[in-house]
């Protein structure tokens, strides 16, 4: 197994959690999904990311976000699978983040297990 591989190891307990956060909305169910990726960013986990410029994506209110991936597999589902993609650090993902003001803030997976993170909630993680 590469490094590549290595790095998105433990990935998958995100996607568990924003799948539960998905059946059951509570801010319990909250609390445990961005605890799980705090956890995930503490162990040094990584994640996909579209190219080194990242992309934005907009929604239909009209805001501008980041997106990243958990896996390949997370990747590959969108109906544009992305080209160019490379790994980078949850933490730095999240500080850059915090410094856009054109963003709302990072989208996980934007197309299957989905979790909008707005600014406020990357301050709590």
């Amino acid at each position: 197994m590469d490094r590549q591989d290595e790095t998105l190891q433990g990935n998958e307990k995100i996607e568990v959690a924003i799948q539960a956060l998905q059946k059951e909305a509570t801010q319990e169910q909250l609390a445990h999904t961005l605890t799980v990726i705090r956890r995930r960013m503490k162990d040094s986990g990584q994640v996909i990311v579209a190219q080194m410029n990242l992309k934005m994506i907009q929604t239909s209110d009209g805001a501008n976000w980041w997106y990243a991936f958990t896996s390949f597999n997370e990747e590959m589902k969108g109906a544009d699978s992305v080209k160019s993609t490379f790994l980078v650090d949850i933490d730095k993902l999240f500080d850059a983040a915090l410094t856009v003001p054109e963003i709302k803030g990072v989208i996980l997976n934007p197309w299957n297990r989905t979790l909008m993170l707005v600014k406020g909630l990357i301050r709590i993680i």
